[in-house]
């Protein structure tokens, strides 16, 4: 069965505009600092109770890399000292430390994460020494899910064993584009054969699931030259892949000035190349999961989005619902409950708070009756492509239609061009809805409108 019949540039244009991406919601700029260590530490607690038997979700960030990728958008910093790299990793035990013993011993972890930065910048005895740290401080699961994001450069089979040896079982890594002008354009020189080594060798060692990410947008990218390393990609044949737009946000992350904007592709290139990648992967098997995420039909991210137990947080789509998400390091967010956390966005910051033995909040947000209904929604369109009303209405003990009337009456801007059906009982993303799938969750926002009237502050949807 082919997923989409055709792929109507000017449809994905017309919906091309700023948009979360809903890993949360409120999404993070709800956030405030009048939630802080006290707030999450108690939260924490009031939420251990012996009668809860959720299972758990860990967050580890590692902000340090080798050097720098002038299209990042994530929190790191570039250093050549192991020093620094050893303190921080003392600094990241003492927060497991305050935390761990607040959580109650009777929850599994089913999901770890190592996030960056580059965790495989850790030298394989590092990974080792912080692994069997995590794993000492919690109980796991046995059908864990244990993600790691490995950067191929300077990458060794040694580390890629350290981290199968700490219990990992999936592997993602940055590939972005194998045009080696692209590559010199943003900084990241990454030969195709050193991303095969990571991936063979990740296979030989017996990861279960591999993904890799690409970035359409980049500078000098072409149709043709994209081709090349869809086809290449292809070729190796990841389980996952996750095909972002690039979000050109100089005001943002100024370290994007130094991608030369009249070296991007046109809004017209952008959008052949990402039809023409989304055709191929499609003719190639992969299931568009939704959004910019891809995966082999027999891949459980494919089977859970079927089986409508797919779930969506700050790691993006997950097969682990209903986990309460702590985040440890520098800037890491957590998630449970009805509370959300932020850890200090700056070494000296994340430093301090824990040099004196305080958790190291940065910001927080407790959400309301609303906004759990809401997120319901938005999370359960974003996974299963529809929304059942009567789910929402036995949940929370709401009349779907009248609770919903505004976000409902933006849903119908979607029917004609065939995106979106609504019936009585039921919505239902179609087609192309599947990559627009954030514009559709944005009706049900509560927060959006005053947020983009403040700052543009969002990535596009397309």
């Amino acid at each position: 069965m082919k997923q989409f019949e055709s792929i109507d540039v000017e449809l994905l244009r017309k919906y091309d505009r700023p948009g979360p991406r809903y890993t949360s919601y409120p999404t993070a700029p709800v956030f405030s600092p009048s939630f802080g260590a006290k707030e999450y530490r108690d939260e924490i607690l009031r939420t251990n109770s012996a009668e809860d038997s959720s299972d758990l979700s860990l967050y580890f960030h590692f902000p340090f890399c080798d050097t720098l990728c002038y299209f990042c958008g994530c929190t790191m910093l570039v250093t050549h000292s192991r020093d620094r790299i050893r303190e921080y990793n003392s600094y990241l035990k003492k927060e497991i430390d305050m935390v761990a013993p607040l959580v109650s011993k009777q929850r599994n972890v089913s999901q770890l994460h190592w996030g960056g930065g580059t965790p495989s910048y850790l030298n394989p005895d590092e990974i080792l020494d912080i692994g069997t740290y995590i794993r000492n401080r919690f109980s796991f699961a046995g059908d864990i899910e244990a993600g790691v994001e490995i950067d191929p450069r300077g990458l060794t089979f040694d580390h890629v064993k350290a981290l199968r040896e700490s219990g990992f079982n999936r592997i993602s890594m940055g590939v972005q584009d194998f045009n080696p002008k692209v590559q010199e354009a943003v900084n990241r020189i990454q030969p195709e054969s050193i991303t095969r080594d990571a991936v063979n060798w990740s296979r030989k060692l017996g990861f279960k699931s591999i993904n890799l990410d690409l970035i359409y947008g980049l500078p000098h990218q072409t149709l043709s030259s994209f081709k090349k390393t869809v086809d290449t990609i292809i070729d190796i044949s990841p389980d996952r892949l996750a095909v972002f737009n690039y979000a050109h946000v100089p005001w943002l992350k100024p370290h994007q000035k130094l991608i030369h904007q009249e070296h991007l592709p046109s809004p017209e290139l952008k959008l052949q190349i990402f039809k023409m990648t989304i055709e191929k992967l499609i003719d190639a098997g992969y299931w568009n999961i939704g959004m910019d995420h891809f995966s082999k039909r027999t891949d459980e991210m494919a089977i859970a989005q079927k089986n409508k137990t797919l779930y969506r947080n700050f790691q993006g789509y997950s097969t682990k619902a209903g986990c309460d998400l702590y985040g440890f390091g520098m800037s890491a967010i957590g998630h449970f409950k009805e509370t959300y956390q932020q850890n200090k966005k700056t070494l000296p910051e994340y430093y301090k708070s824990l040099t004196a033995n305080s958790l190291p909040t940065n910001v927080g947000y407790k959400m309301s009756a609303d906004d759990q209904i809401r997120k319901t929604v938005i999370i359960r369109l974003m996974c299963d492509m529809e929304l059942e009303k009567a789910a929402i209405e036995k949940q929370f003990g709401i009349t779907f239609d009248d609770y919903f009337s505004d976000a409902l009456y933006k849903l119908e801007a979607f029917v004609p061009d065939g995106l979106v059906t609504l019936t009585k009982d039921k919505i239902v993303v179609n087609g192309l809805g599947r990559l627009i799938i954030r514009n559709i969750a944005m009706g049900f926002d509560a927060y959006l409108e005053k947020m983009m009237k403040e700052r543009p502050i969002f990535s596009r949807t397309v």
